[in-house]
């Protein structure tokens, strides 16, 4: 198999192209945080102020700044000047949508330079896992867009695994060892990429829905909480997607044992990554279980989520990085 080492530079400089411009969108998400005074209710645009006899009265804008009443819904003044905090932030999303571009072409490009599936290292699953999170981003962005309050909260940890996949993981294009030659590769690993991906953004989720419930109970506490969307906003986002990418996930680990048969003659065996993989997905059925529970929805469930957030990163990273097994020399889920 001929690897193409010149479209692989290519794919290299579009990873970090899209790390750049990911960076950029971050601190623009950050400014928009910080230009947010207080956040409004999640569902609720404008909050009409309390009008006196004969007053005009006032509307609260997205960054906490106030406007006369009505002139947002005079259909002659036309559409209300947006707010320097909307502004960033509309900036910050359309840089995420074209770092997801440059990143998505990277993959496509690494795929083609070395004639398999692009998710065949450690630098490119990471780097999968990134684009599946952001893509997920995207998709609740577009329809709650009052969630980019969100955005600087999930592009830090899709930066922190895209700078160690182009540092300390990197790996050039090339083939991958006999034992990965196998359409499981394109089977098995393409439904952990997709389900870890989803699974960071519920993560992220669980952790801001704990601040925010925090902050709610004693508002001197964690001020830069009251700037996310409420907290059972953060709640539904949470669930939604680790309900979507826990199926993906018992997908994953079956075809894993599928493919542990073929390549080792067994479909389990206690390998430290199989044995991760297997608690990482009872602590998401636990957390699923809890939501569902009337005792266990709120904290408690949202502290099983992060834990099963941080069984994953133990599995990407130690497992594959430090523990000694049988999935060791691919680098890979």
């Amino acid at each position: 198999m001929v690897v193409d080492q010149q479209l692989g530079q290519f794919g290299d400089l579009l990873f970090g192209s899209a790390l750049a411009v990911y960076i950029l969108a971050m601190i623009l998400h950050a400014v928009e945080h910080a230009l947010l005074r207080r956040a409004p209710e999640a569902d609720a645009v404008a909050v009409p102020a309390i009008v006196g006899a004969g007053g005009m009265g006032t509307t609260e804008a997205s960054d906490g700044t106030e406007s006369p009443a009505g002139l947002a819904e005079d259909s002659d003044a036309g559409p209300a000047p947006l707010s320097r905090a909307e502004r960033f932030g509309r900036m910050g999303v359309s840089l995420t949508v074209l770092g997801f571009g440059l990143h998505l072409a990277m993959l496509v490009v690494r795929g083609f330079a070395a004639q398999r599936a692009p998710w065949g290292n450690m630098y490119e699953f990471t780097a999968a896992i990134s684009l599946v999170a952001v893509g997920a981003w995207l998709v609740v962005l577009h329809r709650r867009p009052e969630m980019r309050r969100l955005g600087m909260f999930v592009l830090l940890p899709v930066i922190v695994l895209m700078f160690m996949a182009g540092t300390v993981l990197y790996a050039q294009a090339a083939p991958v060892v006999p034992a990965l030659r196998s359409y499981w590769l394109a089977v098995h690993v393409s439904a952990a990429v997709i389900a870890s991906g989803i699974l960071l953004l519920a993560g992220v989720a669980s952790s801001l829905y704990l601040a925010r419930s925090a902050h709610e109970d004693a508002p001197h506490r964690l001020g830069w909480a009251a700037r996310l969307p409420a907290a059972d906003v953060l709640d539904r986002v949470a669930y939604r997607a680790t309900a979507l990418a826990f199926p993906i996930w018992t997908f994953a680990v079956i075809t894993g044992a599928i493919w542990a048969e073929a390549a080792w003659g067994r479909y389990w065996g206690w390998d430290p990554k199989e044995t991760t993989a297997f608690i990482a997905w009872v602590v998401y059925a636990g957390y699923l279980h809890a939501r569902s529970t009337a005792g266990w929805r709120g904290r408690r469930a949202a502290v099983v989520n992060v834990v099963g957030f941080a069984v994953m990163v133990f599995n990407l990273f130690f497992v594959n990085l430090v523990v000694t097994g049988l999935h060791s020399y691919a680098g890979v889920g």
